[in-house]
């Protein structure tokens, strides 16, 4: 599905040319390039403070923002007590995010969210569940979410996921490797992780909040970006503070220098604590404003989120209704 953002008209996927960018074949590390990235954190506050007040979007406008989110999610279950159900019901509501009386009210033709996330163990049975619906599943991969198992048995676990069916794997990086400034080793690793991918597309999550620094945040960007990831991603959803929207300025402003330079286009993931329909179309706003229209398909950005779906359905039946629902009368899973 296309949303066109200025008439808040929308179009099914079915009536839209496949867009698919190149891979990034990433590039050498150049040690001048991340010696030289700086970050001024106190004015990126205040910008990141301007955004939910500079972009108001309402009624047809709105929700024509809200189902674009909804096909740039991931919708994600990364629990402990995940079974085969769970994961079934959650594909289910993947290919069918929203209840039909509410397309038809809207006069939207089908959607569906980006992708499905899961543990690996899950991945066999997410592919099944997703067959024929052209969703793919990404796997986290690599000892998420501490990343600290052993090298050989995270690399041996993104070829499990790849041989598994999933498309797409988000690996954590060795945060140590940020905080001791060893670049060349966080290089390597994502590097090997990349290679391990194969066709699958790889996620580099940087589990900004124990980065310390949005310096930090910054060259760890720049330089999984030259070894070859072709998403840098916030968090795990698992640290105690996760997306937020100065790490998000940081890290697609290094996206908008990288593309500058190298005209490769890298996508971005925020991850954890986006849960409500307002932040997402302020997520959507910052993409739009810093990177532009092209970044505003799902090949190019996700939300990683497992709640956000119900919030979004939820307020646009009160766009169509007029009234507010119980939460049980969008399920997720």
């Amino acid at each position: 599905m296309q949303v066109d953002t200025r008439t808040g008209t929308a179009t099914t996927s079915a009536q839209l040319p496949q867009i698919h960018e190149p891979r990034n074949p990433g590039m050498d590390l150049d040690m001048d390039w991340v010696a030289s990235v700086q970050a001024n954190t106190s004015a990126i506050e205040r910008r990141a403070a301007t955004l939910p007040g500079r972009r108001s979007v309402k009624k047809e406008y709105q929700a024509a923002w809200l189902l674009k989110a909804i096909t740039c999610i991931d919708l994600t279950t990364l629990a402990g007590d995940d079974t085969e159900g769970r994961v079934r019901r959650l594909c289910a509501k993947a290919a069918h995010p929203v209840r039909q009386d509410i397309l038809d009210a809207l006069g939207v033709g089908p959607i569906h969210t980006g992708a499905v996330c899961v543990y690996h163990e899950m991945v066999e049975t997410a592919v099944d569940a997703l067959r024929g619906t052209g969703i793919p599943v990404a796997a986290v991969s690599t000892g998420f979410p501490a990343g600290l198992s052993p090298f050989r048995l995270r690399v041996a676990e993104i070829g499990e996921s790849v041989k598994a069916g999933a498309e797409e794997i988000d690996i954590v990086i060795s945060r140590r490797h940020v905080l001791t400034g060893n670049w060349q080793a966080l290089y390597d690793e994502m590097q090997e992780f990349r290679a391990a991918c194969g066709e699958a597309h790889v996620k580099a999550i940087l589990a900004t909040g124990e980065l310390q620094t949005l310096r930090n945040v910054a060259r760890a960007s720049y330089v999984c970006m030259m070894a070859g990831a072709d998403f840098i991603k916030t968090s795990t959803g698992k640290e105690s503070v996760n997306a937020t929207l100065p790490v998000s300025l940081t890290m697609i402003r290094a996206i908008r220098d990288y593309h500058a330079r190298t005209g490769i286009r890298i996508g971005y993931k925020p991850a954890g604590g986006i849960s409500k329909a307002k932040d997402a179309l302020t997520y959507l706003a910052l993409i739009k404003d810093e990177l532009g229209d092209r970044w505003l398909q799902p090949d190019l950005f996700r939300f990683g989120a497992s709640s956000l779906l119900g919030d979004i359905e939820r307020q646009l039946e009160h766009h169509v209704t007029g009234r507010y629902s119980a939460g049980y009368r969008h399920p997720l899973a």
